[in-house]
């Protein structure tokens, strides 16, 4: 019953990815040319609204659906990784005009074309996987 709501937040997120037009490769398109802002006001307030949660969550000390403390480790910093990564993501993420988000609501919104894209997705994660351990972290 647990796996329900999570199914449910699931779905209602795919929809309003869906309504907003965050799944839409011409947004995509218009964010990468900086014509239009509408991409980055939706991205900005995804940012916005997480950083509001997590503050409440550290300050609150709001546990998890198990009743554990949530605890933000910090992360090691390292120039390598994002820059590598940031921008593999943003690559994947030009070229594809989806990123794995948007990916799930495409597929259910009956764009049957990106699950070529959602297997190279699984692909690429499992070959990071396998190579974890190789690469700078």
């Amino acid at each position: 019953m647990k796996a329900l709501k999570f199914i449910l937040i699931g779905i209602l997120f795919g929809i309003i990815l869906y309504k907003s037009e965050a799944a839409s490769w011409y947004r995509i398109y218009e964010m990468f040319q900086f014509r239009s802002f509408h991409m980055y006001g939706i991205i900005g307030t995804a940012l916005t609204t997480a950083i509001i949660i997590v503050q409440i969550i550290k300050r609150k000390q709001i546990k998890d659906s198990h009743g554990a403390h949530i605890n933000f480790a910090d992360k090691d910093k390292s120039i390598t990784r994002y820059l590598l990564g940031g921008t593999i993501f943003g690559l994947g993420w030009a070229l594809t005009g989806a990123c794995p988000g948007p990916m799930f609501a495409l597929i259910g919104a009956g764009y049957w074309t990106i699950g070529i894209v959602l297997l190279f997705a699984l692909l690429g994660t499992w070959i990071y996987g396998i190579l974890r351990n190789k690469l700078p972290h």
